[in-house]
């Protein structure tokens, strides 16, 4: 066997892409009226001036902070070398990642599903900032016309013990898990505080042995422990999409990782205007007037050159990012199975430091307290040719990037694997292939690998996976090809779901601010869904818009589908499939 490169490198539901002529057709008009949009705001923006001296700090260097300060340029008129993205890692993007190479191995944390028909923000700001690899064209369109070309329907959503795909047509719903599901739908969510999904499906367990369970759980990291706010808003938000869950046809992939696809672009937009990126500076504290009312007046940060103090004039802004569901994430290799780092992370210390100060600034506890309910682990697996991706199209049916998530529903450690389309990365050369997969339960022994998920190496994760795939006899000549196993462990990935009160999530901006906002996946954001791109891009819409009062543009809604019949008639049928 080839020695490896050790080397570290740092209602009812799913989500859902527009198939079909007429609805192209309507992603066009969609495309069009937004271009509409941006042209004549432009012109209306042009004559706007009392924002040119004023300074806007994002702590944070993440989606939410990148898509604020494009709307402070874009919509407000500030001057780019008037806003500050203050970020404590060496590198932007957040939890948006994607890095590597062929010789040791790339590396995807995980991927994000975006999503057509509900990322109302997201499509709105990336169709205004333009594509670094199509000229002429904006993100938008460069995303939405290569999910047109790699369509997604997945063949083999769930395989069981014995390497059989499931027939997943079915939910596999009795009429108690539907009278549950449905009296969920009703209930409000004041009535909802610090209970588990468990909780409410305690009277019919049977539902957490559904096809739509496994489903649902795999595609989106619930558990039965996650918070039933979560669970309902996702029901609620994705009803369009339940009645194609099994197919996942609804996920809408981005050309390359979300790094180069998503972030490298919008950064590349903010550079041109001249933004001050500070990396490598972690912000210790913030320093709020005192007396009634919420006013940031400091920002402490600590950086190579030691401690300093940025003092903020009054209509100055200063908008945190309050949690981050990456923070302690760790990598090992082939050869070494990652830390598992269980101490409170960055984020949450700054969080939990500014809310003894202020009223209204929410709770961390609930969220970055429990690290053995909130972890999951990931790895990606870089080869030299397309040996593996050729047996694993072979088994599941699916051409790399079209078969969205594959799970394992037997597996002790809950594995499932995506398999995008190649390249997956900008410098992956034309003989290099990757994919990636994920575990839910990491403390649990594997089936063939006797260890939990946390204490293998990337070698050990993998051998598991070729065992459920059932491709033993060609184990040796499979790792003959494999350049690295990289293993990632989040010990917070899951965070965002942890049972919570309604008061746990701050305001995005809260009430009596007149300078200062949140802005992440642990706000409270009306309607909308954590884990998404949209979560944080509309966050950021919100603290921008609010703080500024900007009355000209509107903040795209949450689309209702859960009020539209056709949509809810569909979904309920597909519960009784």
């Amino acid at each position: 066997m080839a020695k490896k490169n050790n080397s570290k490198v740092n209602p009812l539901l799913v989500v859902g892409a527009i198939a079909g002529a007429a609805a192209v057709a309507a992603a066009a008009k969609k495309i069009k009226d937004n271009k509409d949009k941006k042209e004549s705001f432009i012109s209306f923006s042009e004559n706007f001036s009392e924002n040119g001296e004023r300074q806007a700090y994002f702590i944070g260097g993440g989606l939410a902070s990148l898509a604020g300060a494009a709307y402070l340029i874009r919509d407000c008129n500030f001057k780019g070398e008037n806003i500050h993205i203050i970020e404590g890692l060496h590198i932007l993007g957040g939890s948006n990642d994607g890095a590597g190479n062929a010789e040791s191995g790339f590396i995807c944390r995980g991927g994000r599903m975006l999503n057509e028909e509900t990322y109302e923000n997201f499509w709105e700001l990336f169709n205004t900032i333009p594509s670094i690899d199509m000229p002429g064209m904006s993100v938008t369109e460069e995303i939405l016309n290569f999910d047109k070309l790699h369509p997604t329907h997945a063949q083999a959503r769930l395989i069981d013990k014995n390497g059989n795909k499931i027939n997943v047509k079915s939910m596999g719903f009795n009429n108690s898990d539907r009278l549950a599901l449905g009296k969920l739908m009703m209930m409000p969510e004041e009535k909802l505080d610090d209970l588990t999904i468990e909780d409410w499906f305690r009277h019919t367990p049977h539902f957490f042995t559904t096809n739509f369970w496994y489903m649902w759980q795999t595609t989106f990291a619930f558990q039965k422990w996650s918070s039933l706010f979560e669970f309902k808003r996702y029901m609620e938000r994705m009803i369009f999409e339940f009645s194609r869950i099994e197919t996942l046809e609804g996920v809408t992939r981005t050309p390359y990782n979300q790094y180069e696809s998503v972030i490298l672009p919008i950064k590349e937009y903010l550079s041109k205007h001249n933004v001050d990126f500070s990396i490598n500076a972690t912000v210790t504290d913030i320093d709020f007037k005192p007396g009634e009312g919420i006013t940031a007046t400091a920002i402490h940060i600590t950086n190579e050159d030691g401690e300093k103090i940025i003092e903020l004039k009054e209509d100055d802004l200063c908008i945190m990012t309050n949690g981050c569901m990456t923070d302690n994430a760790t990598l090992g290799d082939f050869n070494t199975a990652p830390e598992y780092k269980t101490e409170r992370p960055m984020s949450g210390e700054l969080w939990e430091r500014v809310a003894k100060k202020k009223m209204g600034l929410g709770n961390p506890i609930p969220f970055f307290s429990n690290p053995d309910k909130t972890n999951w682990e990931s790895f990606t697996v870089t080869c030299k040719g397309n040996k593996l991706l050729k047996l694993i199209e072979q088994f599941s049916g699916n051409i790399p990037g079209s078969g969205a998530l594959m799970t394992f529903r037997d597996s002790s450690w809950l594995m499932s694997i995506v398999v995008a389309a190649q390249p997956h990365f900008k410098n992956q050369p034309m003989d290099t292939t990757i994919f990636w997969g994920y575990g839910l339960y990491t403390d649990r022994v594997g089936d063939y690998v006797k260890k939990p998920m946390k204490d293998c190496t990337g070698e050990e994760i993998l051998i598991e996976l070729l065992h459920h795939l059932h491709f033993e006899d060609k184990i040796d000549e499979i790792m003959e090809t494999v350049v690295n196993v990289i293993p990632c462990m989040m010990p917070y990935i899951d965070s965002q779901f942890q049972p919570r009160k309604m008061t746990d999530r701050p305001k995005v901006v809260p009430e009596g601010s007149t300078n200062f906002a949140m802005i992440s996946q642990f706000v409270e954001i009306p309607e909308d869904m954590v884990f998404t791109e949209e979560y944080s891009v509309r966050a950021a819409r919100i603290a921008v818009y609010t703080l500024l009062n900007i009355k000209h543009k509107e903040i795209a809604p949450v689309t209702p589908y859960k009020k539209d019949p056709k949509v809810m008639m569909k979904a309920l049928k597909k519960s009784y499939s």
